[in-house]
């Protein structure tokens, strides 16, 4: 007996023993409590016949439970936050404002007033406390991670040019505000509401810039290694770093109710930030030189930096400078590192982003009550928080840009930049409703002016681009000849091997051509809310492999990291606008032949059999099995110029080459193969489909003809079919996008042990 029967034997006789037993024991315990069986008999009974009713009471009680209530409400608000932020992303604009939107719909201007049942269902009063006790957790690790974004010495280091700019950027806006309130106090603040607190909110109200948001605007518009970036976000750090000070002086004096009454509070906030920078930051400055990597960054010490997150802000809570502040303040001084940071900042931001964000939105959209303006007089008020808002900020911040010395199309941007307020405009305001210092009018119109004014950056900063472009072009004229003798290449890589493999294949194709050479590798990371800190690492992975490369050949490439939500687009868009004559982009996975490619090509396809096949048509668009049906397509029907399609199956050097012509639109082809066999000193064939039989052009055979005479160790098949054992002999193959498009439909089969392929579509670019 082997020891798998003999383990099968032992679990079946423990089974049957230990089963008995126990239902030995129970059929015991019954007796001894007949009559509790009696009452639950009858229990049984009584619903016996309505059991449906029964199983649907129990299950509405427990989702009506506080903490069913509870997740409920999570579901509803990721759905909806997801929902508004992808479409919102679409458009250009950042996902916060999708979020604030998402939230402004579940509250009571749109589900409330129009489905007021389901809204007190889903948000019943009760509920609130829980959702904003998880809401203000979020907050504060959201605050947290914006502390750590924050590079103080960067901030040090940029002072002097940006103090103004900072400066201006939040006085201005916070004069006007404090006049703003003089003129509305009487009118528009609650009964009780102190002026001093009133005006001081107001006034900060329209002065904060939203970091993080600048920080993914920037990164979008590819501005963050640029003299422009830099300046704008070294300004907006500045700038945010004063107006929490200040927005903690002014939560002080509005609890205290004086200036003077709020000494206390100021004192003791003043001994807490000295500890924090003067004990706590040099301590972690010590850790972080010890603990820099994921290797020593164990459960202990994240639960150490939790602890002093958690204090810190418990410390700024019981002081009267709310929980946030101590939160923002233990980000900032956490060790410099920036590995220590970016690991830190990792294990905060993704849930604090993903889960408990958008609990804040909603919550604050669950506040704001649309309705409330209900007559033109109110509209009109709001409009004229919004006229004061940009003319503050947009205003200041470019006058003062100006004022340093920066251009007039630099200064606008900076203002544009500037005036962003988003997620941190939101923790102000629901700051001071919280604190009954904002009554619900004004705050609805403060909510409505942080959308408006986060949601025309995008538009205004193409509006400037768009009003100097024409400054540019002239500009760029006198440069128009050089250009003309630069051959442009783009070369666009998803995975870091892939730009090493891709750079190889344009060294061999065109490392012969008389013009100069301009090469750009251009790679994306999808989505808007990658962490400033990590866009160094991620840049410095993405590049190390093709500039290993290009050093090892020799060759002058420039790189370029840019952040995007739809990369595809984008792509378009910087090849289409900057003219390159060549775009070089790679197939995907459907037809790697790396292992977890093909794994995951297997699974694809298995699931498109069991799951989709009743579904006519859907597989085709959920799984494409051809580059017709792939992203690719875009590239080469909206792309201006060339466009060459890399399939990677192994590549080291074309050698061995396999030219396919289908008909006379083909011969282009040879071209390149000429370019290539002349690097390589090595050998071709061409493979005619149709050409000899149907006689075509003769012009046709000429061209082959010519190219076979000047190539030596070129020659043409005999074969007119692509078979499995012909393509084995080669170890690249050039074929164009339109014969494509035809063999693999018509031999999948074969295709399966081709070489590594570049598939071309020849395009002319502006007429050339």
């Amino acid at each position: 007996m082997n020891k798998g029967t003999k383990s099968l034997i032992f679990y079946i006789a423990m089974i049957l023993v230990f089963g008995s037993l126990i239902y030995f024991f129970i059929v015991e315990g019954n007796h001894h409590n007949s009559e509790a069986m009696t009452t639950f008999t009858n229990m049984s009974s009584e619903y016996q016949g309505d059991s449906i009713s029964v199983f649907f009471k129990f299950t509405l009680e427990h989702i009506q439970s506080p903490f069913g209530i509870l997740l409920l409400q999570i579901i509803v608000i990721l759905l909806c936050c997801r929902f508004f932020s992808a479409m919102f992303l679409k458009i250009k604009q950042p996902a916060v404002i999708g979020e604030i939107l998402a939230g402004i719909i579940l509250g009571p201007s749109i589900l409330g007033y129009w489905m007021p049942c389901i809204s007190e269902f889903l948000f019943p009063a009760a509920s609130l406390d829980n959702l904003g006790l998880l809401s203000q957790f979020g907050l504060i690790l959201f605050m947290f991670a914006i502390g750590m974004e924050l590079n103080i010495t960067e901030v040090r280091n940029k002072l002097k040019e940006t103090i103004l700019i900072s400066h201006a950027s939040i006085i201005v806006p916070f004069f006007f505000g404090v006049v703003l309130a003089y003129f509305i106090y009487s009118k528009y603040a609650d009964e009780g509401t102190p002026f001093l607190s009133f005006a001081l909110f107001i006034g900060i109200a329209l002065s904060i810039t939203a970091f993080p948001v600048l920080a993914r605007i920037i990164q979008e518009k590819g501005l963050t290694k640029t003299y422009l970036g830099t300046i704008s976000l070294a300004s907006a750090a500045n700038g945010d770093i004063i107006a929490w000070c200040m927005l903690a002086v002014i939560v002080s004096i509005a609890q205290a109710g004086t200036i003077l009454s709020a000494a206390y509070n100021i004192l003791f906030s003043g001994i807490y930030v000295m500890a924090m920078f003067f004990i706590i930051r040099p301590f972690l400055r010590m850790v972080g030189q010890v603990y820099h990597n994921e290797e020593v960054i164990d459960k202990g010490l994240v639960a150490f930096v939790f602890l002093i997150l958690v204090m810190s802000s418990f410390l700024t809570e019981i002081l009267g400078l709310h929980a946030l502040f101590g939160a923002f303040v233990a980000g900032v001084v956490m060790p410099s590192d920036i590995k220590f940071r970016k690991i830190m900042a990792e294990k905060v931001e993704a849930v604090s982003l993903s889960l408990f964000l958008p609990l804040f939105f909603v919550l604050t959209g669950l506040k704001t009550e649309i309705g409330l303006l209900n007559t033109p007089e109110l509209w009109g008020m709001c409009g004229i928080f919004i006229l004061v808002a940009i003319l503050g900020k947009f205003g200041g911040a470019s006058i003062a840009a100006r004022a340093v010395g920066e251009s007039w199309r630099n200064s606008l941007y900076i203002g544009a930049l500037m005036n962003t307020r988003g997620l941190m405009e939101l923790v102000v305001l629901t700051i001071g409703y919280e604190m009954h210092i904002l009554s619900s009018t004004v705050f609805v119109m403060l909510v409505l002016m942080t959308l408006f004014t986060t949601f025309m950056t995008t538009p205004l900063l193409y509006f400037i681009k768009s009003f100097y472009r024409r400054r540019a072009r002239s500009a760029s004229h006198k440069t128009q000849e050089h250009t003309e003798k630069t051959f442009k290449i783009m070369l666009s890589f998803g995975r870091a091997g892939n730009g090493q493999i891709m750079l190889k294949v344009l060294h061999q194709m065109f490392s012969v051509r008389k013009e100069h050479l301009d090469i750009t590798a251009l790679h994306f990371t999808s989505g808007a809310d990658v962490n400033p800190l990590q866009i160094d690492s991620f840049e410095t992975v993405s590049f190390a492999p093709i500039l290993d490369e290009a050093q090892k050949s020799g060759i002058n490439i420039q790189t370029r990291y840019e952040i995007s939500n739809n990369v595809s687009e984008d792509i378009m868009a910087i090849v289409n606008e900057e003219k390159y004559h060549f775009l070089l982009v790679g197939a995907g996975i459907n037809w790697s032949n790396l292992p977890n490619d093909i794994a995951a090509n297997q699974y694809l396809e298995s699931a498109q059999g069991h799951y989709l096949k009743p579904l006519a048509g859907v597989e085709s668009w959920f799984f494409p099995n051809s580059l017709l049906k792939d992203k690719t397509k875009m590239f080469i029907e909206q792309a201006n110029c060339t466009v060459g399609v890399l399939i990677n199956r192994d590549f080291v050097s074309a050698t061995r080459v396999l030219i396919v012509i289908d008909s006379e639109r083909d011969l282009f082809l040879l071209r390149y193969a000429q370019n290539l066999l002349t690097f390589t000193h090595g050998m071709a064939n061409i493979l005619c489909r149709s050409i000899l039989k149907s006689q075509e052009k003769w012009n046709v055979g000429k061209k082959i003809k010519q190219f076979i005479e000047t190539n030596r160790y070129a020659s043409l098949l005999p074969d007119d079919e692509i078979t499995s054992e012909l393509l084995k002999k080669y170890n690249f193959m050039l074929i164009s996008y339109v014969t494509w498009n035809d063999v693999s439909e018509c031999d999948r089969e074969a295709l399966q042990q081709m070489p590594s392929t570049l598939i071309i579509s020849e395009k002319t670019r502006n007429g050339e």
